[in-house]
């Protein structure tokens, strides 16, 4: 009985997976099949427009009929809002960048929606973006890690490609633009700021550390979403024992593209060279007692509220790659609060 029990919940338990890869296929192609659509009616829009030129007089009238006759006979997903979006998603994604009004992009459909693989709230924040290298840097991290819209909307909003980019010189700027984010050397996973808006901690002086870990913890997903790619989480409050005394790291992490161990320490005030010295003690121990020969070099963050770029230069080694700074800030600033705090702060 028990043999025909466990057999019998296999069978459910395989066809049930299948079921749900199927749901999930047709969910993504209705959601390819929506969005190619929109761009193509985009596209009979802007081509209805005086041969293609934008014509503001004609074009409000022109959407306002045809939101009117198509929400009549297809429903409210027609508003003049989302075909004057579709309109713009065609413009942003298939004129060349000479104003040539020459569609980059080839009618058939096939070719369409293997070109547009995020959902159609996502094309309408990223059509707002009009830098085209953030753009296009914002669809293939959406692409490669799966955000979903709240997701892109947060990591827009907190300037991730801003905050990238500050450390990079001019060509690997252009590849993010390409490629994403890539991860090759330590400084690449560094972020100046962090922004912890998630963890929904009031910029107060009454707060300790430990409440910072803790909310950190509650949060750990988003924490490692923050801190980029590769991010396993291993622990807080790591214990180690060397010569009869016990140390503490407070956040210990492992990134498997740069396969290094990553330790970090949180400090609610400002950095001092104490704190640098304790994080290269850290940085010591795990390279010479816990990492093995296959594993890369330690790396540790020192998490703070503010910092002296002087004293980490001064403390630290000139070639060092190994222990790095970053402030957090524990609200989301504007755009133009965080253009100034980006420019002020320069990633050590």
């Amino acid at each position: 009985m028990e043999l025909a029990q466990k057999q019998s919940e296999n069978l459910f338990q395989q066809v049930a997976s299948l079921i749900e890869a199927a749901r999930q296929t047709v969910i993504r192609q209705t959601n390819s099949t929506m969005v190619t659509t929109y761009y193509l009616i985009g596209k009979q829009i802007v081509e209805d427009e005086q041969g293609g030129l934008e014509r503001a007089k004609y074009a409000k009238e022109t959407l306002k009929n045809l939101s009117f006759r198509l929400k009549l006979e297809f429903g409210k997903g027609f508003s003049e809002d989302n075909l004057s979006n579709m309109r713009k998603f065609f413009l942003t994604y298939s004129i060349s960048e000479n104003d040539s009004r020459k569609s980059q992009l080839p009618d058939n459909q096939s070719t369409i929606i293997q070109r547009f693989q995020l959902g159609w709230s996502h094309y309408v924040l990223l059509c707002r973006v009009k830098n085209v290298e953030e753009r296009s840097f914002y669809e293939i991290e959406s692409i490669n890690n799966g955000w979903g819209i709240d997701e892109l909307k947060r990591q827009f909003d907190s300037a991730l490609y801003e905050r990238l980019v500050l450390s990079k010189d001019k060509e690997k700027i252009l590849a993010l633009s390409k490629d994403g984010q890539i991860i090759e050397n330590p400084k690449d996973i560094i972020k100046n700021p962090l922004i912890l808006e998630f963890l929904g901690l009031e910029e107060k002086p009454e707060y300790s550390e430990s409440d910072l870990e803790t909310a950190i913890i509650n949060q750990i997903e988003k924490f490692m979403l923050e801190l980029g790619k590769g991010f396993f989480y291993g622990g807080r409050q790591v214990r180690f024992t060397f010569d009869e005394q016990h140390f503490f790291v407070d956040l210990v992490f492992y990134n498997r593209i740069l396969k290094c161990f990553v330790l970090i320490d949180l400090k609610i005030g400002t950095l001092k060279h104490q704190d640098l010295g304790q994080m290269q003690m850290y940085v010591n121990y795990y390279d010479r007692y816990v990492k093995d020969e296959s594993e890369n070099s330690t790396i540790g963050i020192i998490v703070c509220k503010d910092k002296n770029d002087t004293i980490v230069e001064i403390t630290l080694p000139k070639d060092n790659n190994q222990i790095f700074a970053s402030r957090y800030q524990l609200c989301l600033p504007s755009k133009e609060e965080l253009r100034i705090l980006i420019e002020n702060n320069n990633t050590v």
